[in-house]
């Protein structure tokens, strides 16, 4: 059902909740569980949930989002003070700031800028300097350790590393945090540190709300991006409450991550670290004056916040990517069909479909800094010839050796787009279902797909490919950092057709637009995560996030991993995983013995160093894989 209500502002849930009596706040799952299961009539921007024969909630969406707590009515006698109107806004897709932002834009799935690369540590002596992931291949982790230092301010084990400053200009050290802004980041990390301490089945409506009120004030203060990442842990939390399909336990320990480590941090950063922390509400377009444009491919935008389109893609002769997107609330119907819409620029009737294949010639341009084109008054564009991908000025982009491109997606320069000349093997089965099994230069490569909702044909199309074993294609896919090459798969060569292109969240591929090749020899699959002995760490965070605190509080539980990853010389790993079990465990009890509540703090800090840890681990594992990619090797055009 939350897919047809309208997305509800942070604040009108927050204010909602907050007014329910404590009588009523108790029952408040239990409300969002009985309308989870009733049908929802939409008449424009209303929407309508019928409770019986004569009662009603309505959600008034003016512009499609609910901005206020009176948009929110019920015909109940205990209106307005009654449970329905909560419950409503808590099962109505959270609403982000809006299209056009950098941390709410709805298509922006892009990995965010990096955090500093932690020392290497084997555990018995001095740190050394960070590993080059790239430049040559590193030695794997199983044999050294770069990983975080315990904190020197505070207990062993459950400090936080700094983030990495912003690239670009020296920004004025003498900048800090004002105070409404250090009252704002603590307010969250209090409550992130609680949905932690709660996991997602203790993590109901009402603490929900609570991280939702945070995360509004924390906008207000001048923190956009730890409050859309505040959004994002609740988004998750729901998911998984809900049984949602899309739900993915590594999309809620990055978003809980990267809200308490900005929350963390923001009280004590100044200059370029402070600046990168805070982010920004909407992104400047700055002009650039005339562009030649050529179509790459487009994507359809369905995002869990209610927001639907599609995004184009577009690349000029020097290679530089811009996007021309349409997105706004609303389903799957409005991802697909948003393609076949007219984009919004200049006066030009190309449909993003039409531009993908085509190009443009656009004069007064305007250009955010992540290539988003503006399309203000005087901007002005033409429908151009477009390019094929093997011929110039686009095969430039498949000219970029692979271990080149990863190490830039990695370091949050760019879209995290990888541009591949591959040849299909088959298929490799994984918890979330089969993905593509590819050869990119000799290295095994997993393609998975972009998104899973059956309204979408991207499953349906990498069957199909798979099929067509031998087969050599052009593909973009963007990085899914793994501890082996992986990465979404968004649009391929044609099978058949070499001068075509299949988008393949919108064209649906037909058996008979396969080859008939023989099959390739048999290909070793890329090894898995669990060959690596850092998953006895990366599964107690992941675990924490999903159960909460009392998961790790079993007396033994997985007493004996420290000891294993000691063998292994992974020493800081070791030492991390025994500070979490330590803080979870640890409960104070007053004079009569009874016990005291729980240090929801200590376990937030001792769990962000282990997952910030694993983060930088696995962001090693991810280029030692794709370094194994012949890098100096030429890059050969597909046919």
């Amino acid at each position: 059902m939350s897919q047809s209500l309208p997305p509800v502002a942070p604040s009108v849930t927050a204010e909602l909740v907050a007014a329910l009596s404590p009588r009523l706040s108790k029952r408040l799952d239990g409300g969002v569980g009985k309308l989870a299961g009733l049908p929802v009539v939409r008449d424009g921007d209303t929407a309508r949930i019928a409770l019986d024969n004569t009662t009603a909630v309505e959600l008034h969406a003016p512009g499609g989002m609910v901005r206020s707590a009176d948009a929110i009515r019920c015909g109940c006698l205990l209106a307005p003070a009654c449970l329905h109107r909560a419950a409503a806004a808590s099962a109505a897709p959270v609403a982000a700031s809006g299209p056009g932002t950098d941390t709410a834009d709805p298509h922006a799935d892009h990995p965010s800028p990096p955090v500093a690369s932690a020392p290497a540590d084997s555990g018995t002596g001095p740190p050394g300097p960070a590993p080059a992931p790239v430049q040559a291949r590193p030695t794997p982790p199983a044999q050294r350790d770069p990983g975080v230092r315990p904190d020197t301010a505070g207990r062993p084990g459950t400090g936080v590393p700094p983030v990495a400053a912003a690239d670009g200009p020296a920004a004025d050290v003498s900048d800090s945090a004002t105070p409404n802004q250090r009252t704002a980041a603590r307010a969250l990390y209090d409550a992130a540190a609680a949905v932690l301490e709660a996991g997602t089945d203790g993590s109901g409506a009402v603490l929900q709300a609570a991280l939702l009120r945070a995360a509004h004030t924390a906008r207000t203060a001048g923190l956009p991006r730890p409050a859309a990442a505040a959004v994002s842990v609740v988004n998750a939390v729901r998911a998984a409450r809900g049984a949602d399909p899309a739900y993915r336990l590594t999309d809620l320990v990055s978003a809980l991550r990267d809200t308490l480590a900005a929350a963390h941090r923001i009280p004590a950063a100044t200059g370029g670290e402070l600046t990168a922390l805070r982010g920004t509400s909407r992104q400047p377009y700055v002009p650039e004056g005339s562009l030649r444009l050529y179509g790459l491919f487009c994507e359809p935008v369905l995002t869990a916040t209610g927001y639907a389109g599609a995004v184009t893609w577009t690349a000029d002769s020097g290679g530089r990517l811009y996007t021309v997107s349409d997105v706004a609330p609303g389903g799957v119907g409005r991802a697909v069909g948003a393609a076949d819409r007219a984009v919004r620029i200049g006066d030009t009737a190309l449909t993003h479909r039409e531009l993908s294949r085509a190009g443009l010639a656009v004069s007064g341009a305007t250009v955010s800094p992540t290539g988003r084109l503006g399309a203000g008054a005087k901007v002005r564009a033409v429908r151009a010839s477009g390019a094929d991908w093997n011929g110039p000025p686009l095969d430039r982009l498949w000219a970029v050796p692979v271990a080149e491109q990863v190490a830039r997606a990695l370091d949050g320069d760019g879209h995290g787009l990888l541009f591949l000349d591959i040849v299909i093997l088959g298929t490799v089965h994984e918890a979330a279902g089969d993905v593509l099994l590819a050869d990119c230069d000799g290295l095994p490569v997993r393609l998975a797909v972009a998104h899973d909702d059956p309204g979408l044909p991207h499953r349906d199309n990498v069957r199909h490919l798979a099929a067509a074993r031998g087969a050599r294609l052009r593909a973009v896919a963007r990085l899914s950092p793994a501890p082996h090459a992986r990465a979404l798969l968004l649009a391929t060569g044609h099978p058949t057709d070499p001068g075509a292109r299949v988008d393949l969240g919108l064209d649906r591929l037909q058996h008979a637009d396969l080859p008939a090749l023989p099959p390739p020899s048999p290909t070793a699959a890329p090894p898995g995560a669990d060959e690596a002995p850092l998953h006895l760490l990366s599964r107690r965070v992941h675990q924490a996030a999903s159960g909460g605190r009392r998961v790790l509080a079993f007396p033994g539980a997985g007493s004996a991993d420290g000891g294993r990853l000691r063998g292994c010389g992974l020493a800081t790993a070791a030492e991390l995983l025994d500070a979490l079990r330590t803080a979870a465990a640890e409960r104070a009890r007053d004079p009569f013995g009874r016990l005291l509540p729980a240090d929801t703090g200590l376990f937030a800090r001792a769990w962000l160093a282990a997952a910030r840890y694993t983060q930088e681990i696995d962001r090693a594992w991810c280029a030692a894989a794709w370094n194994a990619v012949r890098a100096t090797a030429p890059r050969t055009r597909a046919p």
